[in-house]
């Protein structure tokens, strides 16, 4: 059996610290995750592949024997993997695994990981087994990732959602302020535990949809509204909308197209902080008016000749 080396699958030294080894699951996951490759066999294996390596080096008990083993692997392999590497130290059950010979299975297992990884934690994470038995031990189960489209006012306004995973179904109450990228952790929903372990978490990652009107730049709000002609020459108020919520700004006369107006605390909320917003950015667009009559041209006229006396 090939040894694996989970901080090339992870793309990560093998010096990284734990948030670095955090922050590259999680990219990964999202990249392979099966809502995203449906069908996709390739892609249903690498996930599984990230999955196992954060399942080590995500947990610092792990990967130091994961470090360890490495170390003594590789002698073992250089000396032709004549029988003499100390499984016992390794599966946790003080028994020597014999050899089949040049490139057979040394260790057996099967699960939702690989037999290298049963063989030296035991399935779903337990202690390491040898030939032939299995793990009573309390296991936690093991996390699992997600992701979950919102619309723009979903994220604006907080909204009430359902997820599906593995047959059951998840109700949320998603509060206001959720960003695009943010990561949601729900405690306890990830693979049941065995033998009375607790269940893993599930982290959902958020992807917000592009908005036809408004574009969300950290948590403030920019967007185009338009301006009639009279308004913008004479000044007076416009009324704007932004969501659910409807206000007036006074415009001074002489307002120029392309005029930006700063709209106080009416921007996106932030998460957990729904009393907190950023700003609203409003750029106005000055509409000329179109087919115009006779008369209206003729005062035009008249009012350009006085303009420019």
């Amino acid at each position: 059996m090939d040894y694996k080396d989970y901080y090339k699958v992870l793309g990560v030294a093998k010096t990284a610290s734990q948030d670095e080894i955090k922050k590259a699951f999680r990219k990964l996951a999202v990249k392979y995750h099966p809502d995203k490759n449906s069908g996709d066999k390739k892609a249903e294996e690498k996930f599984k592949e990230v999955n196992e390596a954060n399942e080590v080096l995500g947990d610092p008990e792990k990967r130091k024997k994961y470090d360890d083993l490495g170390a003594n692997w590789n002698s073992y392999q250089q000396g032709g993997g004549d029988g003499n590497f100390d499984w016992g130290k390794w599966s946790g059950q003080g028994q020597q695994r014999q050899s089949r010979g040049q490139g057979g299975d040394f260790f057996g297992g099967s699960g939702d990981f690989s037999d290298f990884f049963e063989s030296i934690f035991g399935s779903k994470g337990g202690s390491g087994r040898g030939p032939g038995q299995t793990s009573n031990r309390k296991m936690n189960g093991q996390d699992q990732q997600a992701e979950m489209a919102l619309t723009l006012e979903d994220a604006y306004n907080g909204a009430t959602k359902q997820i599906v995973l593995n047959g059951q179904k998840i109700n949320m109450n998603l509060k206001p302020g959720i960003y695009d990228g943010m990561v949601l952790r729900m405690k306890g929903k990830g693979s049941p535990g065995r033998n009375g372990g607790e269940a893993g978490d599930l982290h959902i990652t958020f992807n917000l949809s592009k908005h036809p009107i408004y574009e969300v730049k950290g948590n403030d709000l920019h967007f185009e509204e338009s301006l009639d002609l009279f308004t913008a020459l004479l000044g007076g108020k416009s009324e704007i909308k932004i969501f659910n919520k409807t206000v007036k700004i006074p415009i001074p006369a002489a307002t120029d197209s392309g005029k930006i107006f700063r709209l106080n605390g009416l921007g996106m909320p932030f998460y957990n902080k729904p009393e907190v917003r950023g700003d609203a950015y409003v750029k106005m667009k000055v509409v000329v008016p179109k087919n115009l009559t006779e008369e209206e041209k003729q005062l035009v006229l008249k009012w350009s000749q006085i303009h420019k006396a």
